[in-house]
Parts: structure tokens; sequence; C-alpha cells
């Protein structure tokens, strides 16, 4: 019987990793943050009183065993002079399948057995009222995950302008889970609005599995600047409840110079420095993570995902 992996997350991060994960002998489950109120999803979720579609939409194409030509299809975005431009198709066809079935698990579901998934996808609430809130540093509050990405000031912190209804599949998936992990990604916008649940926080804190974090291989303006390994782990702590971070995996390989000079004075962004003198508390697996996409640092999803599955080998024996 295969180990139960429960992957928290959203965006490309979670994507990202659930790409290399299924190609391995372990029964995935992931849940998905779904406060993300911009561009199509943000006028989905307007127009139809439904939860953000896009990160789902992300991971049910990473999770899907289909031809590639049907992962384009559902990526496509229409460029036109109509109501439909800027919509993906499978921000549509999971729209369509949600109103069809009657609500959004059953919808995934549905459209998951089309695709073929490695996995079973969940979102973390069907409740559309979820709206992300944003402290920042100098004290002002900024409402909507797409406003707090784009406010150009530090965070402080990130909460519910409301908590929301989260659901009973995710903390069931969560109590049951062999290894529980937080996926690399954007920290404050994608990984802890699936902490400052009180569910999922008892949840994690109830099961018997461990808890794993994959470090981002680079900083993000805004959200991490000047963060090493450790800071990472300090943040995602501090939201946790008892259980806190056994176990993360990080990149110790170098990267390209000149590429990271074009992250640097581009984007602003810096690799992540593996302070291991200060990851005491937590066992560290250390790899070359690094992969170059047309340009764009990315993490290499197979040695990823055989890390994660290396992991719970050795925790078996």
């Amino acid at each position: 019987m295969n180990k139960k992996v429960v992957v928290l997350g959203g965006g490309t991060g979670l994507s990202c990793l659930l790409r290399g994960l299924k190609d391995f002998p372990v029964d995935i489950t992931a849940i998905v943050s779904v406060c993300d109120d911009g561009k199509s999803t943000g006028r989905l979720r307007e127009e139809f009183n439904q939860v953000a579609v896009g990160d789902i939409r992300r991971v049910l194409v990473a999770l899907s065993e289909t031809e590639p030509l049907i992962e384009e299809l559902l990526n496509y975005r229409f460029q036109t002079s109509s109501d439909l431009n800027g919509h993906t198709v499978g921000n549509l066809l999971l729209t369509a399948m949600t109103n069809i079935t009657g609500n959004m698990n059953k919808g995934i579901k549905s459209l998951g057995r089309v695709l073929n998934l490695k996995g079973k996808v969940i979102p973390l609430s069907e409740d559309n009222s979820i709206t992300l809130m944003g402290e920042m540093e100098d004290g002002s509050i900024v409402e909507g995950e797409h406003h707090i990405t784009e406010c150009n000031k530090k965070i402080k912190r990130v909460f519910y302008k409301q908590e929301p209804k989260v659901s009973k599949d995710a903390i069931k998936a969560i109590k049951g889970a062999d290894l529980i992990v937080l996926s690399m990604g954007s920290i404050y916008t994608s990984i802890i609005p699936n902490l400052i649940c009180r569910d999922i926080i008892d949840a994690i804190d109830s099961s018997k599995a461990s808890l794993m974090y994959v470090c981002n291989i680079v900083t993000q303006p805004g959200e991490t600047d000047e963060f090493k390994a450790s800071d990472h782990i300090k943040l995602l702590n501090s939201y946790l409840g008892k259980k806190k971070v056994n176990v993360g995996i990080f990149n110790h390989e170098k990267m390209d110079p000149e590429l990271a000079k074009k992250y640097e004075t581009e984007e602003q962004k810096d690799p992540v420095i593996l302070d291991k003198e200060n990851l005491t508390d937590i066992e560290i697996i250390e790899d070359d993570l690094i992969t170059d996409e047309d340009g764009v640092f990315r993490h290499d999803t197979i040695r990823l995902g055989l890390d994660i599955f290396s992991y719970l080998l050795n925790q078996k024996k």
C-alpha cells in the first residue's frame, strides 16, 4: 500500500512539486489555497459566486496523465476583444463542471476522471467569501490577494477577513497522512493561507505524520527579502500550532552567475542561502535542485520528487 502524502500550497510552486512527485508510487492529495482574486479567476469568482479556480487548474494539469496537447489546451488563454479575453480554457471548464455537478469538489472529481489524475485535488474551502488580508510593515491593511501581491510593500502578516469553512475532505486527508508537505511558492500568499485556518492547524497537530517544507530557491520581493533558509522555517512555524516543521528540503546548488545577476537586478530576487548552523531542530535534506527553463530558475521536479519519496522509504525502514 502506497504512503499517503498530503501537499498544501498554491500557485506555480505547488503544481511544479506535484509534476515530479506523481512519477513515484505514492498516494497524493493536494490541498489548494483558493483566495486568488485576480485576472480570469477573479472575474469568474465574481460572476459565478465560486472560489478561485486558477491554482486548482494548475494542479489538475500537473497531476494529469493525458497528452501534452491537452495540457496546452487547458492552459490556453484567450486573447480577444470579447468577454473571453484573458480567460483560460481550464478555468472555464472547471467553472462549467462545477455548475453541472452542483459544487466545486464534485466538479474537480468529474474533470479529474477525464484528465486521468494521479492523485486527489481538494480546495481548502468552497466558501466564496474567502478574502485574504495583508498587514504591511507600515501598518496599512490591504484587501485581496492580488492587491497584496501588487502593493510593493513588505508584508508583516496575513489573515482572513472572515475565517472560511474548511473542507472536511481536507481535514480528513491531513489526519490520515503519512507525510504532510508545505510546498515551495509564495510563502505569504500561497502557503500561509492554508495555515491561518484553525481547523487545518488542529488537523496537523493531531496527525502522526512528519511535517516537511520544500524551501524556495530564490527570495520574493515584499515577502521574503533577505530571507535565509532558517527564516522561512521560522516564519512558517510562527503560523503553525504544536507541530512544527521537522524536515526540510533545500537547494545547495550554486546558480549560474549571469542568470543570478539578472534575477537580482530585474526582479530583486536573490538565492536563498542554506544556513545550516541555524537549522538545528530539523532534519536537513539538501540536493542540487536548480533547473533552467528558458532563463527561469525552477526546481528540478524529478529530483525533488525523488527526495520526498526517498524520505518516505527511509521512514519505513
